[in-house]
């Protein structure tokens, strides 16, 4: 089958820098997945993505589809012939349909059959339809009209290039009529450029300065930038958000070293890095101490033969940025941290549970309750969960929110508060992703996890729960970062213990009446999904929730017990086992208590052995999960005779009984840790 090389290339306007990676993923994945659909096969594709530009080449794509069989069934062979075999009406109409005489009709099943060949269609009649599908597809929030034009697209196309081999493929789309005419840079090279064929776009689009495939322009930026950092004896802070919004922004990137003023560095560096990243989209660069260096470096989109004039103009725009940060630096700095409570009381929480204010009372309540379970300072604590939330009154704050906490550890040294709570204040939003740092303090610990909590409690006890994918208040996220702190930072609290202290801090406001019962479930919920994306299979995560253990240190010891049991050669018989024994046990008639195992009952010599490996193994008084699994697992023996010797729903009932006791005096040894009755 013949092939050729296809490119479609889209020419727009300014695309969004912070969406062009996921309209460039979205385009190719949309038509490498309606390609495979319609049996086009090819050898590769290449994905672009540029200001101004989205592309995908296809290399040596089949210019038609296969022919194909497709088996066609009709009416029943019953309703499609009389009495006399003549072809009724279904009979005709099926034949007619299709095109074939009735003769040509499998009438061997319970339907006429027809074994219709079907002709591939040409890709060139294909293709229009897939790229209009996947533009359509792309993930746009907002599309936009221009002109007169009623075509909607995230920005006005200006031109489009549809090749199959050297042929144009005839169509209109986002009102563009397909051609083989491209543009080069906007500046260095704003004239047409005729593309013959596919295999020469990317070297075409090089001479007219744009480096059309986006990881090559990230990876010229990327390796431009440290170069140039190193030149100035520092190192470049470049976010991956970052390094592909800059890529996104330029065609033709050249990166440039500008300063400002040393006195600037008196204001917090993460005001600085903040305001450059986020408002000017630079890299800001740090000294082999990590501090902030009065330079940082711009990527223009062009090779200017006056780069001083660029440098100029971004050391202009850069400056009342820096002045913005500087003056509210010490307007805060003005008044003592504690003084910004007041403006708390007017600020909203959330309407039911009050303002600001009152939770930060309610987390010096609950962070002094956790301080003392820990044997960490709660006299720290509680002021750290007085000051929790005051810089979110602060002036730098409010122009920069990404930046709470980190002004709380800044304001909080200037009040001459203590160095433990100042770090709190940043600390107590830690984690803030998955994978993020914990706190390092003790009074950090508890107010990061009190904070957490509160806003669960808080939520929940509204009655308000994620749903799907909308999660508005970060419950999950607040969930795991309390189980990854009393985890990761070995803290032993029971959640139903820190329930009961959230609970109590909010009085009257809450209106779920199952609100601890909410709390549990939805905390437990959180194991799975975590421990499976740390490798830990489901089974085991689900033998440790069975028992409810309420302590997360404690359920992750468990987990991590019952892991390494279950590479036991022992393991899959006692799982088996226990399982077994779980449904014996079920299946009694009556709820009331077991008896004690009498031992005067034991008759058979297997069940005897049973009770002395029990014994035996009650006698060692193990304390740590794993080595009472691994002795446990040492029963396997007297369990197998057990089971293969002894009948234990037999008639008398007091030896039935005295059997079933002595099964469940096993299973509770198990079960003090985990129901491995749920291992696969």
């Amino acid at each position: 089958m013949s092939q050729s090389d296809f490119l479609v290339e889209l020419g727009t306007e300014e695309l969004p820098p912070k969406a062009l990676k996921k309209l460039q993923t979205s385009f190719e994945q949309s038509m490498l997945a309606q390609l495979k659909e319609a049996n086009l096969s090819f050898d590769q594709a290449t994905a672009f993505a540029a200001p101004r530009r989205l592309a995908l080449l296809v290399s040596k794509l089949d210019q038609k589809q296969p022919d194909r069989v497709e088996e066609v069934f009709g009416p029943p062979v019953k309703a499609s012939f009389d009495a006399n075999g003549e072809p009724t009406k279904a009979a005709l109409g099926f034949a007619r349909k299709h095109s074939v005489d009735v003769s040509e009709l499998d009438r061997s099943g319970e339907k006429l059959r027809l074994n219709k060949e079907i002709s591939g269609q040409h890709a060139s009649e294909l293709l229009p339809e897939m790229v209009s599908n996947a533009l359509k597809a792309l993930p746009i929030p907002k599309r936009m009209r221009w002109g007169s034009s009623r075509v909607e697209f995230v920005r006005p196309t200006q031109w489009l290039i549809m090749l199959l081999g050297e042929d144009v493929i005839d169509c209109t789309i986002l009102g563009q009529q397909a051609g083989r005419v491209s543009y080069g840079h906007r500046f260095h090279h704003p004239q047409a450029i005729t593309i013959n064929h596919g295999s020469e776009y990317q070297d075409a689009l090089h001479r007219a300065q744009v480096i059309a495939d986006f990881g090559e322009r990230r990876r010229l930026v990327e390796s431009r930038v440290n170069e140039l950092a190193r030149s100035q004896q520092g190192k470049a802070i470049m976010p991956a958000d970052l390094l592909d919004e800059v890529t996104a922004l330029v065609e033709w990137p050249v990166p440039l070293v500008c300063t400002f003023e040393e006195r600037f560095l008196a204001v917090p560096q993460e005001a600085l890095i903040l305001t450059m990243q986020d408002n000017q989209k630079y890299f800001c660069l740090l000294d082999d101490q990590g501090r902030l260096l009065p330079r940082f470096v711009t990527v223009a989109n062009l090779d200017s033969k006056a780069p001083e004039y660029i440098v100029a103009g971004n050391e202009k725009v850069v400056r009342p940025r820096l002045n913005d940060a500087e003056f509210f630096y010490e307007q805060d700095k003005k008044v003592r941290l504690d003084s910004f409570n007041e403006r708390l009381k007017n600020v909203v929480f959330q309407q039911e549970l009050g303002s600001l204010y009152d939770k930060a009372m309610r987390l010096a309540d609950i962070a002094t309750f956790i301080a003392q379970q820990t044997d960490s300072d709660p006299i720290l604590a509680r002021r750290a969960g007085v000051l929790s939330k005051c810089d979110l009154a602060t002036e730098m704050v409010g122009e920069f929110p990404e930046l709470q906490g980190i002004m709380g550890t800044y304001y909080a040294r200037h009040s001459s508060e203590s160095n433990e709570v100042a770090l709190a204040l940043n600390e107590q939003y830690l984690p803030r992703f998955a994978g993020d740092e914990l706190p390092q303090t003790a009074t950090g610990q508890a107010l990061a996890v009190a904070d957490k909590l509160d806003t669960l409690i808080g939520i929940l006890g509204l009655g308000k729960h994620p749903t799907g994918d909308k999660d508005p208040f970060g419950l999950r996220r607040a969930a795991l970062g309390v189980l990854r702190i009393l985890i990761g930072c070995d803290m032993p609290l029971d959640l139903e213990q820190l329930a009961d202290q959230a609970i109590a801090a909010y009085g009257t406001r809450l209106s779920n009446s199952n609100i601890k019962a909410d709390f549990m479930d939805f905390m437990n919920g959180r194991y799975q999904p975590w421990f499976v994306d740390e490798g830990i299979s489901v089974d085991v995560v689900k033998a440790v929730l069975a028992v409810k253990p309420t302590e997360p240190l404690d359920f992750y010891r468990r987990v991590q017990a019952v892991l390494n049991f279950k590479g036991l050669p022992e393991a899959q018989a006692l799982a088996a086992a226990n399982k077994r024994v779980s449904n014996i046990l079920a299946k009694r008639e009556t709820a009331e208590p077991l008896p004690a195992v009498n031992e005067s009952l034991l008759e058979l010599a297997e069940e005897r052995a049973l009770f002395t490996a029990l014994q035996q193994y009650e006698q060692q008084q193990l304390t740590d999960y794993a080595a009472k699994l691994a002795a446990l697992a040492g029963l396997k023996t007297p369990i197998d005779a057990f089971f293969d010797k002894v009948m234990v729903n037999v008639d008398e009932p007091a030896v039935k009984n005295n059997r079933l006791s002595l099964l469940d005096r096993l299973h509770q040894h198990f079960l003090a840790i985990a129901d491995i009755a749920e291992l696969q």
